[in-house]
């Protein structure tokens, strides 16, 4: 039975005549307030370990008589069981093991208040508690009391999880909304999420995962006894919200066709994802991408109680083959070639989650990153970490889990290489670009916490230098040629470099400068080719959108600033709202065959939709408010066939629209709906912007409403 069928659950004995406890009162209100546990089920008592919980038990006649019986408690994990000898307020008990104490008390009354406290090595999960009357001849009454879940307990200093200040739970492991950052670093943008841990189901989905992952399939009391480990819990977890060893949670899928599923940008919560999990018998949530499974990671784990951050790297290297460098492809016009299985993704999105390290000692204590997405096998399974951060920026490359990947990933060198007739003719090292920003959510704020020196060192490591290319000479390949080329040495001649004027912006042309700086004395003759094309943000250059050609004269010791503009006209049918693009320039003097390469990519920004609720962003639980939606077209044109739609989960049933058959330019399209808040915490309200002009939306709007209690 479930502690919180009722609040008061009416007791019956099992197999025996002697039964006299009528009802236990599960204190459910004043526990999970103590706990702070409040909100996350309604079905059970959750609790966390190594701090007493309350049971008040009332009796038909009177307590046990203290001269011949004496009461204990019996709790059960899997076929594992503990018992627990009630003892009187004073007594001595060992406090690594689970305890039972009562108050004083009259032993003619009905009732007793009995404080139940379980060892803060305790594994997490639910278990089942029984309560007897014992004499020295045996037991004389048996009673099923009910379950209850235990979880870490980051404000118990004992606990591995411990975090020692209030506004860090408060944000890292209470908090059930965030802000992930995506984008690029040149332009970052801010998506709200709701991490949902204190909606109906998610904790029994979580507690699920874990009945149902290839470890507890295995070894079932060898799991349970290992749950007391937050580093094994993050591992299994890690494991398990990726689908692709065992019945986890998501599937992954970067190819853009979504049909048969949801397009991993249209979540914006973990809890409809894992409520859907669970109710469909643990078939895989389709779909998910990086950001997506490192929040459903996040919300797993702070329900479990472990003290967790979404965590975004922009520039972040996929390091197939272990060697610490990452090689892009050019053509000698410019265009972003496909080249081996390594790439840049300009934001990848993981999970740092707060431990202690007993197994490799104190200084490694702190956050740990723990990465769900399926990239690379881990022990022979898609998952990636713990591993502590402070060995990512020291360089203990051997520290257990996966440093060696979580290194390269914010701090490998990238190699540009441009290809003429499968030649290798060009050749940049960039140890800048990758891990260039690593952003998560300020405490109390939506404004960003910049991470990046708790992962890197200024000064890098001669261990991994020395496993980068050294020497004069090295070896690269482009499909099924290689060739050897000397490294160079001198500064060159020629400087190059590409930038943007302003963020770019949907609806306005995009306008970059190449700037050409001649440092010889003599005059050279340039051929300038610029290229443009959209790219996925894990990395797949697609077809060049737009080009430019032309030659260029630059006198010695000048400079030469070209400007570069892309009308909305070239590219209206390609880009929308965060589309990310690669610009390249190839420059080549006429004259020497010398090759000069820069780059930049940088994501659109679209037009802002507004939202407005009557009254303000909080609002009282199950009362009605108007919220105000609007979109002014700020495109260089009108369009057709406009849509503004708005939906929000548990403030708005399914999705509203407002259609307009043609939207002038600057003229505002509006969209008024009726919101209710149907439960407590954080809920989002999306508003989407679309043309027939385009093929994906315009502009995306994520407005955040906190509910207030009446």
């Amino acid at each position: 039975m479930d502690f919180m069928q009722q609040t008061t659950q009416t007791i019956n004995g099992i197999n025996n005549s002697h039964c006299r406890l009528k009802l236990v009162n599960y204190e459910a209100e004043e526990n999970s307030i103590s706990h702070e546990t409040h909100g996350l089920s309604e079905k059970h008592l959750v609790v966390r370990r190594g701090k007493p919980f309350k049971l008040t038990m009332w009796f038909h006649k009177r307590l046990w008589d203290p001269q011949t019986e004496y009461p204990v408690f019996e709790v059960f994990l899997g076929n594992q069981s503990e018992r627990i000898i009630v003892q009187y307020s004073g007594e001595q008990h060992c406090p690594q093991g689970w305890s039972a104490k009562i108050s004083p008390c009259d032993i003619h009354s009905k009732s007793v208040t009995i404080h139940i406290c379980s060892p803060v090595t305790s594994p997490v999960a639910q278990y089942y508690l029984f309560f007897h009357i014992e004499t020295i001849q045996g037991r004389r009454c048996t009673f099923e009391v009910g379950t209850f879940v235990l979880l870490c307990n980051p404000w118990l200093k004992e606990d591995p999880v411990y975090m020692p200040l209030d506004a860090q739970t408060e944000e890292y492991v209470k908090s059930d909304y965030g802000i992930l950052f995506t984008g690029t670093h040149l332009n970052i943008a801010q998506r709200p999420w709701m991490f949902g841990q204190y909606e109906p189901g998610v904790l029994e989905a979580c507690m699920k995962l874990l009945q149902v992952s290839q470890w507890h399939f295995k070894n079932k009391e060898k799991d349970y006894s290992r749950r007391a480990d937050p580093v094994y819990l993050s591992r299994v977890i890690c494991a398990m919200v990726n689908c692709n060893d065992d019945l986890g949670i998501l599937a992954g899928n970067w190819s853009g066709n979504y049909k048969d599923g949801v397009n991993p940008t249209e979540w914006s919560s973990s809890a409809d994802i894992l409520k859907q999990w669970a109710l469909s018998n643990c078939r895989p949530v389709l779909y998910g991408q990086c950001w997506v499974f490192a929040s459903v990671l996040c919300t797993v784990m702070r329900v479990l109680g472990v003290p967790s951050r979404v965590v975004t790297v922009f520039n972040a290297a996929h390091d197939c083959d272990s060697n610490l460098k990452i090689v892009e492809y050019f053509s000698s016009t410019g265009e972003k070639l496909p080249g081996p299985k390594d790439s840049i993704w300009n934001f990848h999105v993981w999970v740092e989650c707060w431990m202690r390290r007993p197994d490799l000692g104190s200084a490694f204590d702190g956050w740990q990153v723990v990465d769900p997405t399926p990239q690379e096998k881990s022990g022979g399974i898609f998952c990636c970490g713990p591993c502590p951060v402070v060995a990512i920026q020291h360089h203990v490359l051997r520290a257990p889990f996966d440093a060696p990947f979580i290194y390269a990933a914010v701090d490998a060198d990238l190699v540009r290489v441009v290809v003429c007739n499968e030649q290798v003719v060009k050749r940049t090292v960039d140890t800048e670009t990758v891990g260039h920003l690593i952003y998560t959510k300020s405490i109390g704020s939506d404004l960003p916490e910049n991470l990046t020196p708790a992962y890197k060192s200024k000064k890098k490591p001669k261990e991994a230098d020395s496993r980068r290319y050294s020497g004069r000479t090295m070896c690269l390949s482009y499909q099924s040629s290689a060739v050897e080329y000397e490294e160079e040495e001198m500064p060159p001649d020629l400087e190059v470099s590409l930038s943007l004027k302003g963020v770019p912006t949907l609806g306005e042309s995009i306008v970059m400068c190449v700037t050409v700086r001649n440092n010889s004395r003599s005059s050279r003759v340039l051929r300038e080719h610029v290229n443009a094309q959209q790219k996925e943000y894990n990395g797949n250059a697609q077809q060049s959108f737009w080009k430019s050609h032309k030659e260029e004269r630059i006198k010695g010791g000048g400079v030469l600033e070209l400007e570069h503009s892309i009308p909305l006209s070239e590219y209206e049918s390609v880009l929308a709202e965060d589309d990310i693009v690669n610009v390249a320039v190839v420059i080549k003097d006429v004259v020497t065959d010398e090759i000069f390469l820069a780059t930049q990519e940088f994501n659109i920004t679209s037009p802002k939709i507004t939202v407005e609720i009557e009254g303000g962003d909080r609002i009282q639980i199950k009362k009605e408010y108007k919220a105000h939606v609007s979109f002014i077209n700020t495109l260089s044109r009108s369009v057709n066939g406009a849509v503004l739609t708005v939906e929000g989960s548990g403030l708005l049933q399914g999705k509203q629209e407002v259609r307009m058959t043609f939207l002038k330019q600057d003229e505002k399209i509006e969209n008024t709906v009726t919101i209710t808040a149907t439960g407590p915490g954080t809920k989002l309200l999306k508003a989407t912007f679309s043309h027939s002009n385009s093929p994906k939306a315009i502009s995306k709007t994520f407005h955040k409403v906190i509910i207030v209690s009446a």
